[in-house]
Parts: C-alpha cells; sequence; structure tokens
C-alpha cells in the first residue's frame, strides 16, 4: 500500500513520501499560478482552479488568497462560493456541496496527530517525517453557510442547510437545518428551510 493510499484511509503515514511531495509541489505550483492571474481572467481562472481541484461544480467561485495542501481531494459543489484566505488543509478528502457560503479566513482541517508527545514525535530518519499523522474526511452539505474564521476540524460532518456562527471551532458533526456556534461548536436552533434571512 503506499503512502497516499494510507492517507487517504486514515492510516499513519508518511508526509515527506515522494508521490506526496510530488502532488504538494504540483499544488504550489497552480495556486502560484492563480495568484498572479489577472482577476478579469475568468477562463483561466476556471481551467486552473480545475486543474487543482479535484471537482468543481459550474457557477463555483474561490476567492484568492486560497491554500490547500494537494487540491485534488477536494470537492466543491454547483454554486458555492469560498471568500478570500481559506486554508483547506486536504490531507483526505473535503467535500463541500452545492449552493454553500464559505466566509473569509474559514480554515478546515483534515490532518490530525497523536495527543501523546511520546507517540507523536519519531526520532530522525532520511525521507520520514518526525511526526506520525492520520487523517479524517470533513463533508460539509448543500445550502450550508460557514460564517467568517470558523474552523472545521478532522472527520467533522455538518448537514445540509446548516448555518455555523463566526467564530465557530466544529468539533463534532452538525446535523441537517440548524444554528449552531460557539467554541466548542454547539447546536443553538433549529432553522426551518423556508426561514427568512434575519
Amino acid at each position: 500500500m503506499t503512502e497516499k493510499q494510507k492517507m487517504l484511509r486514515g492510516e499513519f503515514y508518511n508526509p515527506r513520501d515522494p508521490e506526496l511531495l510530488e502532488d504538494y509541489h504540483r499544488a504550489r505550483r497552480l495556486l502560484r499560478a492563480l495568484s498572479q492571474l489577472d482577476s478579469r481572467d475568468l477562463d483561466q481562472r476556471t481551467a486552473l482552479f480545475r486543474d487543482l481541484l479535484g471537482h468543481t461544480g459550474d457557477g463555483a467561485w474561490i476567492e484568492l488568497p486560497f491554500c490547500c495542501e494537494y487540491g485534488r481531494h477536494i470537492s466543491i459543489g454547483r454554486n458555492s462560493f469560498v471568500n478570500v484566505q481559506c486554508v483547506f488543509s486536504d490531507s483526505n478528502t473535503i467535500a463541500i456541496g452545492d449552493d454553500t457560503l464559505i466566509g473569509p479566513n474559514c480554515q478546515i482541517y483534515t490532518a490530525t496527530h497523536p495527543l501523546d508527545p511520546a507517540a507523536r514525535v519519531l526520532p530522525p530518519a532520511p525521507g520520514q517525517a518526525p511526526y506520525r499523522t492520520q487523517t479524517r474526511p470533513v463533508r460539509i452539505g448543500n445550502k450550508v453557510w460557514l460564517g467568517g474564521s470558523v474552523v472545521v476540524l478532522p472527520g467533522v460532518t455538518i448537514g445540509n442547510n446548516t448555518t455555523i456562527g463566526a467564530g465557530s471551532v466544529v468539533t463534532k458533526d452538525i446535523p441537517d437545518n440548524v444554528l449552531a456556534f460557539g467554541n466548542p461548536c454547539r447546536v443553538i436552533r433549529t432553522v426551518s428551510p423556508s426561514e427568512p434571512t434575519p
């Protein structure tokens, strides 16, 4: 089994593996090209994001600057919007549904490490990262709104039609049709899909 396969299966893996480093450098190259692009060059922008990401739905829009680890493990649905300064650490899959709004400075993490430092830190070895890492996928449903500076931790699923208040740290799954916020994020109340915006 390759290190990439281990990574995507949630097993401990070596982030310094040559295949993963090649994917990392590919993402850096595409992100650099995006950062240097004229904002009016929409065709090239779309082409670069489609090359960078695993899937980009029709009408999806990602503001720059944007940062990701590999890119190809990210799926962004139709008409979804990602605002400026977002960080998607896609060591595992990040799936974002249709018609979803991601506020500025949001961070989505998939990588995690052992809490015990003796288990987390490895002795130096050529070509081996000095720490143990494993990953868990993140799923964000349709018609979700993440307010600015929301942090989503590894393994979290956020249900359809849900709003996460600005500054929240989402540590566990959040169901459909709710307003949730806080650190740690918790459900405040249910929200009807037809409820008018305040």
